[in-house]
């Protein structure tokens, strides 16, 4: 799967990846294959775990809504629910997990890194805003243990966010690096 990790702090906003690609038993390193788990939505970045299939999809389905507009829970939502109608329509996803589910599934987990904040997507559309740090993907766990113990010191966002991407990579069997961190100012309140 992956390690996707988003960090809030003063003035920064930093969000990163590892590179790793899985094909059932078979590993893809970063170093063999130009993955990039970011991809970048107008001034949003968009970490994407879950199936390599997301990432096309999902930069053409972003990229060719009229207005993608992701700086609040409400405008992630409404983007988030405009593109499940064309993921069905035009790339023909599969919206089922389970019978007793009770929306369709968007089969997409999504950290969303802008000027406005960071805002998790999971895959009925729940939409959060966080405060400070969120990890998703497999090593998410290690991650956010890294990024607790790193926060409170007086390192930046980037430098935790490496942090977090770092120990998934180092303990999650399905994260690799090298990693990838992007990083840019918060917009003043």
């Amino acid at each position: 799967m992956t390690t996707i990790v988003v960090v809030k702090k003063k003035n920064q906003i930093a969000i990163g990846a590892d590179t790793l690609v899985t094909f059932g038993e078979t590993r893809l390193p970063g170093d063999y294959e130009a993955n990039n788990k970011i991809i970048r939505v107008g001034d949003s970045l968009v970490g994407l775990a879950g199936s390599t299939a997301h990432f096309e999809v999902l930069r053409r389905v972003l990229g060719n809504l009229e207005h993608p507009r992701l700086h609040s829970r409400h405008e992630v939502f409404e983007t988030f629910l405009n593109a499940h109608h064309e993921l069905k329509e035009k790339y023909f996803l599969n919206p089922k997990e389970e019978d007793d589910d009770p929306y369709e599934s968007s089969q997409i987990t999504a950290l969303i890194a802008n000027p406005s904040g960071i805002y998790g997507v999971y895959s009925y559309r729940e939409v959060f805003s966080f405060d400070r740090f969120w990890a998703i993907g497999s090593g998410r766990n290690f991650a956010l243990g890294a990024m607790y113990a790193a926060y409170g010191s007086k390192r930046t966002a980037t430098q935790i966010a490496q942090i977090g991407v770092n120990a998934g990579a180092e303990f999650d069997k399905s994260s690799s690096g090298p990693s990838r961190v992007f990083d840019f100012p918060i917009n003043p309140t």
